[in-house]
């Protein structure tokens, strides 16, 4: 191969594609690999991956837990800016990535590794995140995308080839989906989702009961924040990642959070991808209702402006470039009073927003009554309407 390394620190979920690449990067590049797992959430998929990558030649594992970390300074921000991407895409995989790229540069670091590796494909966008993370962080650091590099173009090759290396894989040559877990969603993609008109089948979702088997009896839930930061449920304090299972739990079981787009890869290509993001569908809906009271028009509607922005460079995967720097401290900004309870009713798939309150609140029942003169007076009206019409009124009397 090009380039000279003699130390690699390769992002290893355990899956057929990187327990493969695993192997051969000490095949093709003769060098030492050092596997990291970040556990973000996969529940059952960590189990067994520090034996395994040992078993298929890495010269030491880490397996850390970071899911606190993960749902406290990325989902949450997530949550605090209303980030989401088209429409629809509430960023769960996105969301991630920087979080385990800026983590295995931090190991390469202490392992004096010289390369960093991942198992993302050349056409899709985790190749983008991982990779403008890296640089940003660590500027001279080499990369190896074996997806660019060998002659492995199918899963059926990859499969051959683990037979042949002695990789224990429990993989399969029909694959009808390609699955993205952690605590913030499940994504599916690709195999038979290729087709936009193919109806997922009900038994590939694994968060999320459908609509028509879900409760007859709508759920209540009170969701209590600080400074935009969901602290309890229904009056129990949790912690971030605790919080943010729980809502998936509770919102799964209604039918909450199920997504099915076709969206715009930052390559070039449109992907049809389907979501399941229960907990944070719910935390999206009451965030933005107690926004609502809280904030003024104003920022209100700045804030919205950045929405598209600020979700772009999270999906392109500009975490840590000077802009996302701006709009972070920005959206920190807004969100001081953003403290309250929201209420909310979940059914069949809906999620409602039933109440709202805050000591924090700009709302005044007092001011928006049609009924009382003393603190608005109506005929002041005039004038606001006259003021605000009057370049209307110049460019039709000018026959504009």
């Amino acid at each position: 191969m090009s380039q000279n390394v003699q130390k690699v620190v390769l992002a290893y979920s355990g899956g057929l594609d990187t327990s493969v690449i695993l192997k051969w990067l000490l095949n093709e590049y003769d060098c030492e690999v050092v596997a990291f797992t970040a556990d973000i959430g996969q529940g059952e998929e960590v189990e067994g991956l520090y034996e395994k990558a040992l078993a298929t030649g890495a010269s030491k594992a880490y397996i850390e837990d970071l899911r606190e970390e993960f749902v406290r300074d990325y989902v949450f921000f997530a949550i605090k800016a209303n980030a989401i991407y088209e429409g629809a895409y509430l960023l769960g995989t996105s969301i991630a990535r920087p979080l385990i790229a800026k983590r295995q540069i931090e190991i390469a670091r202490h392992e004096g590794a010289d390369a960093v590796s991942h198992g993302a494909t050349g056409k899709g966008n985790d190749q983008v995140r991982f990779e403008i993370t890296y640089l940003s962080l660590e500027p001279s650091i080499k990369i190896i995308a074996p997806w660019r590099e060998w002659d492995l173009r199918s899963r059926e090759a990859l499969i051959d080839y683990a037979k042949e290396n002695g990789i224990p894989v429990a993989a399969t040559k029909e694959k009808p989906y390609s699955i993205d877990r952690n605590l913030f969603h499940i994504s599916f993609e690709g195999g038979i989702l290729e087709d936009p008109w193919f109806e997922p089948q009900e038994d590939m979702f694994v968060l999320s009961v459908s609509p028509e088997r879900a409760p007859e009896r709508p759920t209540y839930l009170e969701i209590d924040f600080e400074h935009g930061v969901p602290v309890r449920l229904d009056g129990k304090a949790f912690s971030s990642a605790q919080l943010l299972d729980r809502l998936n739990q509770v919102g799964g079981g209604n039918a909450i959070g199920r997504v099915d787009m076709v969206e715009n890869r930052y390559v070039g290509m449109k992907s049809r991808g389907v979501y399941e993001t229960p907990g944070g569908t719910i935390l999206h809906i009451a965030h933005r209702a107690l926004e609502s009271i809280t904030l003024d028009r104003e920022v209100m509607h700045l804030k919205d402006s950045l929405v598209t922005k600020i979700s772009e460079l999270v999906y392109y995967g500009y975490w840590f470039s000077p802009e996302m720097e701006v709009l972070r401290k920005t959206i920190e900004e807004t969100q001081v009073g953003v403290t309250g309870t929201v209420r909310l009713k979940l059914y069949k798939g809906n999620c409602t927003v039933v109440g709202r309150k805050s000591e924090k609140s700009l709302y005044s029942g007092d001011f928006a009554t049609f009924g009382e003169e003393a603190v608005y007076n109506q005929r002041d009206a005039e004038g606001f309407i006259r003021l605000n019409a009057l370049r209307l009124r110049i460019r039709r009397l000018l026959g504009r």
